[in-house]
């Protein structure tokens, strides 16, 4: 068994997790807003700007820690819980608002041939869309849970290691 990490280790991990979950979040769903905007899909860049923010806000947490606040663990936290919240939030509305018609817009004529050399009906290949489509939000959700909850367990269960280590500085 090893022994208990030194609080500045903890410390020096955590913030360069959080430095890296900050940047990829935000720099992906700000790509993600920024390609929908070009779309012209508003909701897609609303939620694209709301789930950045949850980057932004992490990386304000993590600034928060270097300059010693321990306050910059409940911003890691709540950004996680907010990001959890949002990505919930679209899935939710995803699962809620299926449009058929969007199926023959996703759909190419060789795929659509394929699925008819295998034996599927238009019907029986419209279900397997649908299907696709709530699986994969439903594991979308499901995988947000895991990770970010998991995350803000990660922050939440640091805070006396952190504090011990900003107080030693």
């Amino acid at each position: 068994m090893q022994p208990p990490l030194l609080p500045a280790t903890v410390l020096a991990r955590l913030l360069r997790l959080a430095r890296l979950d900050g940047t990829v979040v935000l720099a992906i769903a700000g790509a993600f807003a920024l390609a929908s905007a070009l779309g012209g899909n508003r909701l897609e860049v609303l939620v694209g700007v709301l789930i950045a923010g949850a980057g932004a806000l992490e990386l304000h947490g993590a600034g928060l820690l270097r300059a010693g606040e321990v306050r910059g663990i409940s911003w890691l936290v709540a950004s996680q819980l907010y990001l959890l919240v949002a990505v919930l939030a679209y899935v939710g509305l995803r699962l809620i608002s299926f449009d058929p018609a969007l199926i023959n817009l996703i759909m190419t004529e060789t795929l659509r041939q394929r699925y008819i050399d295998a034996g599927l009906t238009h019907a029986q290949i419209d279900q397997v869309v649908q299907l696709s489509y709530y699986l994969t939000y439903a594991i979308v959700g499901v995988l947000t849970v895991v990770y970010q909850g998991g995350l803000a367990i990660y922050y939440y269960r640091r805070r006396d290691a952190v504090e011990q280590a900003l107080s030693e500085e």
